[in-house]
């Protein structure tokens, strides 16, 4: 059953029916409560003891993002892209995006004291790419008129296929809907393309962005084919801000 208060974050990619996921929110994650935690585990035995911890990422974390993002390319984009593609890729589109930091939109996710996941979402006009490589300020959108953008997701490549992604999917849509957006959209890589296409997003366009040397890299534009609303599409009136709540669907 799904408790009073609470949000149920879907069924993992790799469940197979046998269990949903159990969450545990201290208090929602929003820039205005920067400390809260999410506990997440699943209700099938053979994984009953695997348990995340999913926080809005700080400064600090930075140091650990710039390990874990070259990691997951090189292992988890490899099937799709070139060793050449992925190396000119790192920085430009994969890479740290400080200002997702600085905004409160993006998460790390946390297992025995180390960074296994993160992601993100934006109130901002890009859809990719390190604030490095930005030649100008990144705008902000507007949530009467503009979708959020679903940003930045890397799980280490010893934690795949283990609902990592779509945890922090469904903590994204929650936070963006709680900030007036109820529409989003995203690039996603070849890899990322099923993540989304099983979570309610449909392709709208498949281009290639211009790399260094010539290179391309082939991307996929995605957009939400439903509203993007926590709990079941639908506002959630009874999330309580600041306090606890918890909800299993097992």
């Amino acid at each position: 059953m799904l408790t009073q208060t609470g949000a149920d974050l879907g069924t993992p990619p790799n469940a197979e029916g046998r269990g949903r996921f159990v969450v545990k929110v201290s208090a929602w994650l929003t820039p205005e409560t920067r400390g809260a935690e999410l506990t997440v585990r699943r209700c099938y035995p053979s994984l009953m003891s695997e348990s995340f911890l999913i926080r809005l990422a700080r400064e600090e974390d930075i140091p650990a993002l710039e390990v874990l993002i070259p990691l997951s390319v090189r292992s988890l984009q490899a099937p799709f892209y070139s060793s050449a593609q992925m190396e000119a890729a790192l920085g430009p589109v994969f890479g740290v995006d400080r200002q997702l930091i600085s905004d409160g939109t993006y998460f790390i996710v946390g297992h025995s004291g180390h960074v296994v996941g993160c992601g993100g979402w934006s109130r901002r006009r890009a859809v990719f790419g390190g604030d490095r490589a930005r030649p100008a300020e990144d705008v902000a959108l507007d949530p009467a008129h503009d979708p959020a953008r679903i940003r930045a997701f890397f799980v280490h490549p010893d934690w795949a296929r283990r609902g990592i992604g779509r945890s922090l999917l469904s903590a994204c849509e929650s936070a963006l809907c709680a900030a007036g957006f109820r529409e989003a959209v995203l690039v996603a890589t070849l890899a990322g393309e099923p993540l989304y296409a099983s979570s309610g997003y449909s392709v709208s366009d498949r281009y290639d962005l211009p790399l260094s040397d010539g290179l391309t890299l082939p991307v996929v534009r995605m957009v939400s084919i439903r509203p993007v609303n926590p709990i079941y599409s639908k506002p959630a009136a009874w999330v309580r801000w600041g306090h606890e709540a918890t909800a299993t669907k097992c």
